[in-house]
């Protein structure tokens, strides 16, 4: 009920405007974002790898409605991958886009333009591009641009959502050599035509898409907090005989940090999901409805603040 309510927030500019202005918002949200800038991302991409985890940044914003908001972003990437080299924080971090930041929503073929010139200055900053998942109305659009991109550039990685129905089969489509595939949970509210929609569920069919991606021969990227697929993440891999750097797992920014160490400390590829921007709203109540925890964060936060 609660992550209903939360999602239904999300979209909802009327509390999206009482929780920007909040005057205790900033520190709650700092738990969650780099900052507004690029050099915030970038400080914060030095702590981590410095604490030997692996890094992909997120510039915030989706939905955009016009060429010059799409230009933006895509120049807003450019600049940052130009920056990461300069400050020799490739390989250890990457970036993951968005394409409807990129014009998506409005013309597929600006988006894939801009998704190129990212690509292109990525594998000059000797990184690489993971493309986000969105709600499941883009997924058919997402995944054919995504194997346009991998014919330039095969590292480029997909994100696929365990709580979609469609999703067994994507990742069959996926599992191939070369091929960098995120599995996570998913963080939309979608319709139970198209998607799982109890705990159990999602967790079962997680189950299911990580085997076949584990028994393939692409990259595995495991992202999730949950303690039990984290730990049959660690048996998946023992089964299938990957070594540690034929796979790896992946958290958000903020969100258990103690295990993002502890799982890198054992040798694992740990990479954060690092974001920045100013439209940080609508990611942050996604990650409020994904755990109950950051829930009650957040509330604890509003009555310290009261």
């Amino acid at each position: 009920m609660f992550r209903s309510v939360i999602l239904a927030a999300a979209n909802s500019s009327r509390v999206e405007k009482i929780v920007e202005t909040a005057p205790f918002t900033r520190g709650v949200v700092r738990r969650f974002i780099a900052g507004d800038k690029a050099d915030d991302a970038l400080a914060r991409t030095r702590e981590l790898i410095d604490e030997g985890l692996s890094v992909t940044i997120d510039y915030l914003g989706e939905d955009t409605t016009n060429a010059a908001q799409a230009e933006a972003t895509r120049d807003e990437y450019l600049g940052l991958l130009d920056a990461l080299a300069a400050a020799e924080l490739t390989p250890a971090a990457e970036v993951s886009v968005k394409l409807s930041a990129l014009g998506q929503v409005f013309d597929e073929k600006v988006a894939l333009e801009h998704a190129r010139a990212i690509c292109a200055k990525a594998t000059e900053a000797g990184t690489t591009v993971t493309l986000d998942a969105e709600d499941h109305t883009t997924t058919d659009s997402t995944l054919d641009l995504l194997g346009q991109l991998r014919a330039d550039f095969p590292t480029t990685g997909a994100v696929l959502q365990a709580y979609l129905r469609r999703t067994e089969a994507d990742c069959r489509e996926l599992a191939t050599a070369g091929s960098r595939v995120r599995l996570c949970k998913g963080a939309y509210k979608e319709p139970e035509s198209v998607a799982y929609q109890s705990r159990l569920e999602v967790d079962k069919s997680y189950v299911r898409c990580l085997n076949i991606l584990m028994a393939g021969s692409g990259y595995p990227m495991i992202a999730s907090h949950d303690p039990r697929i984290v730990a049959i993440g660690e048996d998946r891999a023992k089964w299938f005989d990957r070594t540690p750097d034929e796979f790896e797992f992946q958290m958000l920014f903020g969100v258990r940090p103690e295990e993002q160490r502890r799982l890198a400390q054992l040798g694992y590829t740990v990479r954060v999901y690092l974001p920045y921007g100013t439209q940080w709203y609508a990611y942050m109540m996604r990650r409020l409805a994904e755990r109950p925890a950051n829930l009650t964060f957040f509330a604890r936060a509003l009555r310290s603040k009261a």
